[in-house]
């Protein structure tokens, strides 16, 4: 695979499902909330900040704006709560670091890839492998199937787009 980047030992760069293109170290200083020096491992996306930065100002949550996200607040406090929600990104294009489109979930340990050229389906336990090498979908079915009905549910409910052929 020949990536312009290399994030090792994570897998691939920019524009690519895998953790060297999705995964990236993120900086919270929330004065009065974070405690100094604190570290949190619970993964989170930008859809993430919307809801976190509502809450720190005090102001009521808006779900209906932002249903992808959750406040990360309790994770800012120091509690170990996991985040509740699975984390999905949706990529129905080519991108110039030479991505193809995509679809993926990650829930708990586990991150389901759905290449939506070819409908192939890759299984990886990012604690276990955190360089992907490993695809786990044929030796664990049954999470395949519950990870891929979670994320074609996640694209009805926001109505994402999907690509269409180039005739």
């Amino acid at each position: 695979e020949g990536h312009p980047t290399s994030n090792l030992p994570l897998r691939a760069g920019k524009g690519w499902p895998y953790e060297g293109g999705v995964r990236e170290p993120m900086i919270i200083v929330a004065p009065g909330v974070t405690p100094p020096g604190s570290t949190c491992d619970t993964p989170v996306i930008s859809t993430d900040f919307y809801p976190t930065l509502l809450q720190l100002a005090g102001l009521p949550l808006q779900p209906a704006q932002h249903c992808d996200g959750v406040s990360l607040v309790p994770q800012l406090k120091g509690e170990k709560t996991p985040r509740g929600r699975p984390l999905f990104w949706h990529y129905p294009h080519y991108g110039n670091q030479g991505g193809a489109p995509y679809g993926a979930i990650r829930d708990g340990d586990w991150k389901l890839i759905e290449w939506y050229e070819d409908g192939a389906l890759e299984l990886y336990n990012i604690p276990a492998d955190i360089g992907e090498k490993h695809n786990l979908a044929a030796q664990h079915p049954d999470k395949v199937k519950e990870l891929h009905a979670k994320l074609a549910a996640w694209r009805k409910e926001v109505n994402a787009l999907m690509p269409t052929p180039n005739p």
